[in-house]
């Protein structure tokens, strides 16, 4: 799978998500640090990559619609600090294996995944 992490990921996640052999580039990595929220959804189209962020402005899907997207996977840790967004992370990423993420968005907690697929139109 071919991951984006957006710039609010801290760039030591990435071998987290390299891990499962997937590719994973990152906004800040690109020169991309500081451009509007559209442009990085619309590289993510370009690119067919899954954007993993923590900004709440992605899950909003009439802003930003995941269908035409590879997926999109906003995390809500309890905190915001690198060990609560690992642990987040990394107990999502199996679940990749199992459910398709290509055109849905996953709001992921500790313990839990929101989904909406648009075809469904749940969340």
């Amino acid at each position: 799978m071919k991951f984006k992490l957006d710039e609010n990921f801290d760039p030591r996640l990435m071998p987290l998500v390299q891990e499962g052999r997937h590719d994973v580039e990152s906004v800040s990595g690109e020169g991309l640090s500081g451009s509007s929220d559209e442009v990085v959804y619309d590289v993510c189209l370009r690119e067919r990559r899954i954007l993993i962020t923590l900004d709440l402005d992605f899950s909003n899907p009439f802003r930003f619609p995941p269908a035409p997207t590879a997926g999109i996977i906003v995390v809500r840790p309890p905190r915001p600090t690198l060990p609560q967004i690992r642990a987040t992370l990394a107990a999502t990423l199996p679940s990749l294996k199992r459910q398709p993420l290509h055109g849905k968005l996953w709001i992921v907690e500790p313990g839990r995944i929101r989904l909406y697929d648009p075809e469904e139109d749940v969340l």
